[in-house]
């Protein structure tokens, strides 16, 4: 047969494909209709095994089998998901356990930033809450996240990634283990300053201290001068260390509102050498709400650790036309390599596009978590 022929042929048997296809998912609507009407559950993973071993065993070579059961994987899949649709059409799969809210109340609330006066995280908070916020601050990111669980703070503002250093660990563990939400985010500009006691000039700098990130965001400027570097918790730490020591040959790497709350002077501006570095901070509460015009999803869940689980998990996402913005893993504590995956996506808690990857997550994953709606 010439090439033309065997397209042709192809062609037909993709029709026979399509149609018998067809033919299967409406069978799936009427199972859907079934477990609607008993409350059995979408996900038969004994049911599944057995069908793809069966359906594996139908081929008549290696590759082949290979092909069958991924196409199948696929197929069953499919109509998993056609399940979920018509599961949450017919109201049947329940509510998502957080509430819409017009905006938040933040007029007397009272909010926690971890650090000292003068940290980014206090600039970050002042630019999402105001200049006259009821503030106070901790020592870690775990007594922020403990003021607030305990309802000594109503919001915690978090830093959460930088652009230039990545993700703050911590902070994603955190965000998994509390009963804690994001219901915002504040992305600020990092312009770090060089800052000494006042009538300090810089040929007397010896030694700067500052917090590892920042030391190393600004490795190229202290490289040309050959300073000692002491590396502190926190910018703002090492601002207040130079100004309550009064060495002027001291010098801390911290943004210029240190500066001003330390009595500092400005020695050198904008010593990073990226231009563009900023780092993103979380704001979190206790309580199960989102605003009503909420535009990103923030989840973590857990899948097995076996071949194309990350995948499917996934598929939820492309099969309801979801924007994913970001993906993390973290090491899971106690069972050696194993992970747990965060997602950002686009969408809202009221969409039922977002209600139906989710309740499919729900379904297939390990320990699935909604971060947050902001």
């Amino acid at each position: 047969m010439d090439l033309a022929e065997l397209r042709e042929r192809i062609d037909a048997i993709d029709a026979e494909i399509v149609n018998l296809y067809e033919q299967r998912m409406e069978i799936c609507r009427q199972v859907a209709e079934y477990k609607i009407a008993t409350g059995k559950k979408v996900l038969d993973r004994q049911r599944e095994a057995e069908k793809l071993s069966r359906v594996r065993n139908l081929a008549h070579n290696e590759f082949n089998r290979c092909g069958i059961e991924e196409l199948f994987e696929q197929i069953m899949s499919m109509s998993r998901k056609l399940q979920y649709q018509l599961l949450t059409e017919s109201g049947s799969m329940g509510k998502l356990p957080f509430i819409g809210v017009d905006g938040l109340e933040t007029g007397k609330a009272r909010v926690v930033f971890q650090g000292a006066e003068g940290a980014y995280s206090q600039a970050a908070m002042i630019q999402y809450f105001g200049d006259q916020v009821n503030s106070f601050h901790v020592e870690t990111f775990r007594d922020a996240m403990n003021a607030i669980d305990e309802g000594s703070a109503d919001f915690a503002v978090l830093p959460i990634e930088n652009s230039t250093a990545g993700i703050v660990n911590e902070i994603y563990d955190l965000l998994q283990e509390y009963e804690n939400y994001i219901v915002g985010e504040q992305i600020i500009k990092i312009e770090h300053c060089l800052l000494g006691v006042p009538g300090a000039e810089l040929g007397e700098i010896r030694t700067v201290c500052s917090h590892p990130q920042s030391l190393m965001q600004s490795s190229k400027y202290l490289e040309l001068h050959g300073w000692r570097q002491i590396s502190m918790q926190n910018n703002a730490f090492a601002a207040r260390k130079v100004a309550e020591e009064g060495d002027r040959s001291q010098a801390a790497i911290a943004g210029e509102h240190a500066a001003a709350i330390y009595g500092l002077q400005v020695l050198q501006r904008q010593i990073n050498h990226s231009g563009t570095n900023s780092t993103r901070f979380i704001i979190v509460t206790n309580q199960k709400i989102f605003r009503k015009d909420a535009a990103k999803v923030s989840i973590c869940f857990e899948v097995p650790h076996q071949s194309g689980s990350l995948y499917h998990m996934l598929s939820h996402f492309i099969y309801n036309h979801l924007n994913m913005t970001k993906i993390e893993s973290r090491p899971i504590e106690d069972r050696n390599w194993e992970y747990r995956f965060f997602i950002d996506f686009e969408g809202n808690l009221a969409d039922s596009a977002v209600k139906n990857a989710l309740r499919g997550l729900r379904e297939e994953a390990r320990n699935m978590k909604i971060l947050g709606n902001y």
